[in-house]
């Protein structure tokens, strides 16, 4: 058993997680990948496999991430396009000045992991509150993790493109990498593939193969800040594409924007919709480099790039099932990344 599963079968076996993937490569070659587990801990459940559809939870957020660049590059939005130039229900709020950038390095002031469905239990209700939302400081000036600007900038990217943001994710993200098994709200079929996550309170059931993320199920599943749902082997070649520098997607000057640091002196080091390697308290510890970028998911998600050495690393797990309590998954985080570093970067960066 080599060293990445092992870290992955203690991480099942301290139940911090019924079922993991996993993949290792650089943008020539897969590495290292395998699956584990079971899709839930339930007695019988099927056993996870390359064909499992995982809940990707904020790792949702580069990827639309992507969809907002590839329009920067057609020239159908720039980073300084306010709130109010593409969605004037806004024009009259505090949000109007927002600019796409503040909301793609999470520096618009906007707060986040607000609870909004709670009081909103309705799409339309809930997208009147976010021009209600109290700013947390003056734009521009410190980062402030922010799914409710993910939810702004879905809304943008949909009225710059024309398109409905499954659609656009799926011409300027998912199409061009063949990633066949990726998208938003699930039909049977992937329902019947998909790894459970939480039992939710809320909706009084496990949730198998519908969005985590209660917010995003009021907004219908489709939406800028969580959402998306792939298999192990998308989810690789959106590693090997990133590695690679993303060409089928980005023109390389934009792919080098956006993940390149952006809020340096603002608390936490963000790019355009990534992020980057803090100094400290880094969810992939500090193996990978200073310029490494990537994203974690509250389910148990991640994808992280080190452009030095040329090596991606995905880790998917189901770290809510059966319930949110518990940190465990970043010491499992921490270790997966350190050993993927040390067994595989100086082989890659050969390459």
């Amino acid at each position: 058993m080599n060293e990445l599963r092992a870290i992955l079968e203690r991480g099942r076996a301290e139940r911090v997680y019924s079922a993991a993937a996993w993949s290792v490569g650089t943008a020539d070659e897969v590495l290292d990948r395998g699956w584990l587990g079971t899709r839930a801990w339930d007695e019988g459940a099927p056993e996870a496999d390359g064909g499992a559809l995982w809940d990707l939870a904020s790792v949702t957020k580069p990827i639309v991430g992507l969809a907002v660049m590839a329009l920067v590059d057609r020239g159908r939005l720039a980073l300084a396009d306010t709130v109010a130039a593409h969605l004037p229900r806004y024009a009259a709020t505090d949000k109007a000045r927002l600019t796409v950038g503040q909301l793609l390095t999470h520096t618009s002031g906007l707060p986040g992991q607000v609870p909004m469905y709670r009081d909103h239990p309705t799409r339309e209700s809930l997208l009147a509150a976010l021009g209600t939302l109290t700013l947390t400081g003056p734009p521009g000036t410190r980062v402030a993790y922010s799914s409710q600007g993910f939810m702004l900038l879905g809304l943008i990217a949909e009225a710059a493109s024309g398109q409905s943001l499954d659609a656009l994710v799926a011409e300027a993200v998912t199409g061009p990498l063949s990633m066949a098994g990726t998208g938003f709200a699930p039909d049977a079929v992937g329902r019947a593939r998909a790894v459970a996550t939480e039992h939710c309170p809320w909706r009084g059931r496990t949730v198998v193969g519908e969005v985590h993320d209660e917010n995003a199920a009021v907004l219908g599943g489709v939406c800028g800040h969580a959402g998306l749902f792939a298999p192990l082997g998308d989810m690789e070649r959106l590693g090997i594409s990133l590695a690679g520098g993303a060409r089928e997607m980005l023109r390389p000057g934009t792919y080098a924007r956006m993940t390149a640091p952006h809020t340096d002196g603002l608390g936490l080091r963000r790019c355009l919709a990534w992020q980057g390697l803090d100094a400290v308290g880094s969810p992939v510890g500090t193996a990978f480099g200073p310029a490494s970028y990537g994203h974690t998911g509250f389910t148990g998600t991640s994808v992280w790039v080190d452009p030095d050495t040329g090596l991606y690393a995905v880790l998917l797990t189901n770290r809510v099932h059966p319930t949110r309590q518990g940190d465990s998954i970043g010491a499992v985080r921490r270790a997966f990344h350190d050993a993927a570093h040390a067994a595989y970067a100086g082989q890659a960066h050969a390459r």
